[in-house]
């Protein structure tokens, strides 16, 4: 019985030790607008400290805003990480109509909407098995206003936070 209990402390601590893939968000853009909503575009940069390419599974999305999730869904396979190198994965998210006009609320006096983007890169890893990397990502979106038009400043800023 001893003898068991130290190779599941053994495989364990080998386990906790082994590099995973890390991932950050580097920037998220208003892609565009159209009848059936609002596309934002996230631009994921992924890390694979491993020799091999790791296929991801599929990535799950969540937009916030005040605390109210206004748009969510998944990615069914993205592709792959190149191995020992950095990918940068391109997701787009839809937020709908109907969401973006809830959004009004948030607005008040400054005049932007502030957000939160929940990310979770679901990928298959040799031995591990299936693995999530959660990412947040916290940004401001200035909306255009009059004088906006006529000086050229789009006016988006965006905050970090990674959480693992």
């Amino acid at each position: 019985m001893d003898l068991i209990e130290k190779a599941k402390n053994y495989v364990s601590d080998k386990m906790a030790n082994v590099p995973v893939p890390e991932a950050t968000v580097a920037d998220v853009d208003l892609k565009g607008f159209g009848l059936d909503g609002i596309t934002l575009l996230a631009k994921v940069s992924v890390a694979n400290p491993y020799s091999v390419p790791i296929p991801i599974c599929q990535i799950a999305y969540a937009v916030k805003s005040n605390e109210r999730v206004v748009a969510s869904g998944t990615i069914p396979d993205p592709g792959s990480l190149k191995a020992r190198a950095s990918t940068v994965l391109e997701v787009t998210v839809k937020v709908p109509h109907s969401a973006a006009v809830s959004l009004v609320r948030d607005i008040g006096g400054d005049w932007d909407i502030d957000y939160c983007l929940e990310l979770g890169l679901i990928m298959d890893l040799p031995v591990v098995g299936n693995f999530t990397i959660p990412i947040s990502y916290k940004g401001e979106m200035k909306l255009p206003t009059v004088s906006d038009f006529f000086s050229g400043s789009s006016g988006e800023t965006n905050e970090k936070v990674v959480t693992k």
